[in-house]
């Protein structure tokens, strides 16, 4: 039998919520004490517990500090390693507008050799071009001839 997809909702009725506080709270422990048998890792929950004025530290008070002490002085070098909701945004966004970039300067050079090949055969006037297609157009031609040049030497 399967189960009912759970609403995720805020639970009006306090017997209801305790009783589901309660359950999911065993729920969690017992998945963190899964993965550190499991894998072998250190691990530690705490639980703040909204009906009762101690909080619930697994394994325990003691094992948990010597946890968060040891992630505290993790090297700069291994924190680079863990990588929070923000770094990861602003690495995507980054990347994003690197590609971006790219695409940017490969769309113009594409514009200005086809702008190129329009007046070599069409025999168009430069005249419809701006100051910046013209200096785009010299510098594409330079880059394209030390590649030729470079070709050439390559194969004498």
């Amino acid at each position: 039998m399967t189960r009912k997809k759970v609403k995720l909702a805020y639970i009006i009725d306090d017997n209801a919520r305790k009783a589901t506080f309660k359950k999911r709270k065993k729920g969690i422990v017992k998945k963190v004490s899964e993965l550190t048998i499991l894998c072998g890792i250190d691990a530690c929950a705490i639980i703040s517990n909204p009906y009762d004025s101690q909080a619930e530290v697994w394994p325990n008070p003691k094992g948990a500090k010597h946890i968060i002490k040891r992630y505290l002085k993790t090297p700069v070098i291994d924190e680079t390693k863990n990588m929070n909701q923000e770094r990861f945004i602003m690495q995507k966004i980054s990347k994003a507008m690197e590609k971006l970039d790219k695409q940017r300067n490969e769309n113009r050079e594409k514009q200005i050799t086809l702008a190129m090949f329009e007046c070599m055969a069409k025999r168009k006037n430069l005249e419809k071009f701006t100051i910046g297609d013209l200096k785009d157009m010299d510098k594409f031609i330079e880059n394209y001839m030390k590649d030729i040049k470079s070709k050439i030497d390559e194969l004498a």
